[in-house]
């Protein structure tokens, strides 16, 4: 059993390129079969240099290993249309001897007057009405167009269910260009069919065309592949098309905004797909295991980007939690602040530690840890302006503060210890946990977030701690 993936390297590899890539890679793998990457580059005038190599970088990132394509090869080589065009003409030319493909000679400026007439009549444009009487031999530099034989057509999309379509929709369509190299669609088919690819994964909007490519398997006499057309990935209302505009990014983007890729192919993997349950987090061999076709949803999917965090965030704590901070730190090395290149692996470990279970991206961390080394810019403002706190005044605050210091200098410094040593602060002062807490917090940090206080105090050490409190009464008293 065979699936392909088969995107164009016209520009960045975006989220519905890689779900079309997912199912088939799933399909395949649940029943032992074979996954195909195919590269359709014929479209030469939208091609973008370095496209193939990050689909390529892209698929493996997200563990989507193919067992045919560039790079690995296979006995359907090569994997790129660009080179196939042989191919294409024989089986253009194959064609043309059954009666069902012609040369197309005529000018394109003749063309739009045909499309010009048939709107000032009002009636459907179709090609196949404006054939050429006495078309020429067939050469390359001269269009090969498809001679359709228009009908009423019926089939069975996997997702979508029994369709049809009448003779209205079928049209002689161009199969293979002047510059000799085919359109989509008639590479797809033939490719298809001498790869031997018996499920084929595309979006929604070629549904339209599948009457077209019916009567090219017809005419060729080649078995219809099972057809699974997916839905729209919608925009985050809901309304339309996820585009550019509603500031859809590349996947390549999401990866360097510290994006795990087990988050972001379980994410896309459930994306209009569920298994029946109410499970939401996923590893690659659990959507293998329980992916079905019959459980895609036929209707489009809202892109949800607080989602994906979401489940980002589910995934960085469920690696460190099942592997431990040694295994995951090598995936947050591009994220440091620029301050911690100075500090060694076990410090930054450390502080990983204490930090993992609230970053979203990994690109949190940048901002969540850059107090711990560097010393912080004094706000007063965001003591005297917090709810707990901005009661208080300047003297008292500086008090808290006062007592904090004299019990902590006295503390052996471990987080048990610290704790136990808070607590008996409180009772000492007797202030309630979220205004003495946020005080020393607020005087070690001086960011809007900090992980639990004893964690962090340890991890600062005892001397680095007190003496940035002593920084925070310094500039309470002199403020």
């Amino acid at each position: 059993m065979k699936t392909r993936f088969a995107p164009s390297p016209t520009g960045y590899i975006h989220i519905g390129n890689v779900r079309s890539a997912i199912y088939p890679y799933l399909i395949a793998k649940q029943q032992s079969g074979t996954f195909i990457l195919r590269i359709e580059d014929t479209d030469q005038a939208r091609y973008v240099e370095g496209a193939t190599e990050l689909i390529e970088d892209t698929l493996k990132w997200l563990g989507l290993d193919w067992d045919e394509g560039p790079i690995v090869g296979g006995p359907s080589a090569p994997y790129f249309q660009s080179e196939r065009k042989q191919i294409y003409h024989q089986w253009g030319k194959k064609l043309i001897e059954l009666g069902r493909a012609y040369a197309d000679p005529t000018p394109s400026d003749t063309i739009q007057e045909y499309r010009d007439k048939c709107n000032s009549e009002k009636i459907p444009y179709l090609y196949r009405n404006f054939r050429p009487e006495n078309p020429p031999e067939w050469h390359e530099g001269i269009p090969l167009r498809f001679k359709s034989d228009p009908k009423a057509r019926q089939w069975h999309d996997e997702v979508m269910g029994d369709m049809t379509a009448g003779p209205e929709v079928q049209d002689d369509i161009i199969l293979i260009k002047a510059d000799g190299l085919p359109t989509y669609n008639f590479a797809h088919i033939v490719d298809d069919a001498e790869m031997g690819v018996d499920y084929v994964c595309r979006g929604v909007e070629y549904l339209s065309s599948t009457p077209n490519y019916l009567a090219l398997y017809e005419a060729l006499s080649l078995p219809v592949p099972k057809l699974i057309s997916l839905p729209h990935i919608l925009g985050p209302t809901g309304g339309k098309k996820l585009g550019k505009r509603d500031g859809a990014k590349s996947v390549d983007a999401y990866r360097k905004d510290g994006i795990l890729p087990e988050a972001m192919l379980n994410y896309l993997a459930c994306l209009g797909w569920n298994d029946g349950t109410e499970k939401e987090i996923y590893n690659k061999a659990e959507l293998i295991q329980d992916f079905s076709v019959n459980r895609i949803q036929n209707s489009g999917a809202r892109f949800d980007e607080t989602k994906l965090l979401w489940n980002n965030g589910q995934w960085i704590r469920k690696l460190v939690d099942e592997n431990g901070i040694d295994d995951f730190y090598p995936r947050t090395l591009d994220f440091w602040p620029i301050s911690a290149d100075s500090y060694d692996d076990t410090y930054k470990k450390r502080v990983l530690a204490i930090i993992y279970d609230r970053l979203k991206t990994l690109s949190d961390l940048k901002d969540m840890t850059t107090y711990f080394f560097e010393k912080p810019d004094i706000h007063l403002s965001m003591i005297t302006s917090n709810k707990f706190l901005k009661k208080y005044s300047e003297e008292e605050l500086s008090d808290m503060l006062q007592t904090a210091i004299q019990k902590l200098e006295q503390t052996e410094w471990t987080a048990d210890n610290l704790q136990t040593a808070l607590n008996e602060l409180l009772e000492q002062t007797s202030k309630k946990p979220a205004e003495l807490f946020s005080i020393i917090r607020i005087a070690l940090s001086y960011a809007p977030f900090s992980p639990a206080l004893p964690l962090t105090l340890e991890v600062l050490g005892k001397n680095l701690s007190i003496a940035r409190i002593h920084n925070t009464v310094t500039a309470i008293e002199n403020a």
